[in-house]
């Protein structure tokens, strides 16, 4: 079973939730980090990297003694990755998405495939628990082929807690489109309402089953709890603001580690997801 954690924003308390789920798996399980973009269950979790290897998008190059300019590459091109002009045509790696359709509508056959890194693929373990997660490189704007190269490590015959970006842009649809389950995390406030509503219609919109976890909550307001109420969302589990849990937070300690307690509530949450 694939179960997603995710936000729609940062900052509530996702990768907390993510890692509680993981180390109370009794099972072997996976943790999945697709936030590429600035992972840090590994913070948490310190594996052990048994693996690692670079991860690339196949983009096009030009011929130019084969390419007669006729600018179908080009017209073909959605994202302006290639142009042409006069007897000049340039390509932009950058922008490409590596569809190939500019190797098919070449007459020339002057496009060939070249290879733009985006970023690293790390594998380890943490005791039972494997881990993998995904480091995008410095600069790179496009983090979806890299987190599809993360989810193609996902076990199914495991119990694979996937940590998704925040936010309800490309990349979160990308990591929990064909999660089992999902779990959103948000904050009693009216920012984490407003937040929480987004995540929720994307939610609706890919016809995904979810729940909400809501972190800090004896702060700000019951707004979040009563629109989760009126909405019939289940709230699964409900943390308190407490100060040695930040504290652990900031040292990299995980929230079991800190409340041993809360190792029972997660076990049971995991039990009863795997349940539906």
């Amino acid at each position: 079973m694939k179960i997603a954690v995710a936000s729609g924003k940062g900052g509530t308390g996702k990768t907390t939730i993510a890692v509680s789920l993981a180390l109370a798996a009794e099972k072997k399980s996976q943790y999945i980090d697709c936030d590429v973009e600035e992972p840090n269950g590994h913070i948490f979790l310190e594996p052990v990297i048994t693996s690692s290897r670079e991860i690339e998008l196949t983009v096009p190059a030009i011929d130019d003694e084969k390419c007669s300019y006729c600018g179908k590459c080009r017209d073909f091109c959605r994202f302006n990755a290639i142009t042409v002009f006069g007897k000049t045509i340039m390509s932009f790696p950058e922008l490409c998405h590596s569809c190939r359709g500019c190797f098919l509508v070449c007459p020339e056959q002057a496009v060939f495939e070249s290879k733009r890194l985006i970023g690293v693929l790390e594998k380890g373990k943490c005791g039972n628990l494997e881990f993998v997660h995904g480091k995008l490189r410095v600069g790179e704007a496009m983090a979806v082929p890299l987190i599809h190269a993360v989810k193609k490590e996902c076990d199914d015959k495991k119990i694979v807690i996937i940590d998704a970006p925040p936010g309800t842009s490309c990349p979160v649809v990308a990591t929990i489109t064909d999660a089992d389950y999902t779990l959103l995390v948000t904050e009693a406030t009216p920012f984490g309402l407003n937040d929480l509503q987004l995540a929720v219609g994307v939610l609706r919109k890919l016809e995904r089953q979810f729940g909400v976890i809501i972190n800090r909550a004896d702060l700000g307001d019951s707004r979040t709890e009563k629109w989760c109420h009126s909405e019939s969302i289940p709230i699964h589990m409900k943390i308190p603001f407490d100060r040695k849990i930040a504290a652990g937070y900031a040292a990299g300690i995980p929230l079991i580690e800190i409340y041993p307690a809360f190792q029972k509530k997660f076990s049971s949450l995991l039990a009863k997801l795997v349940a539906l």
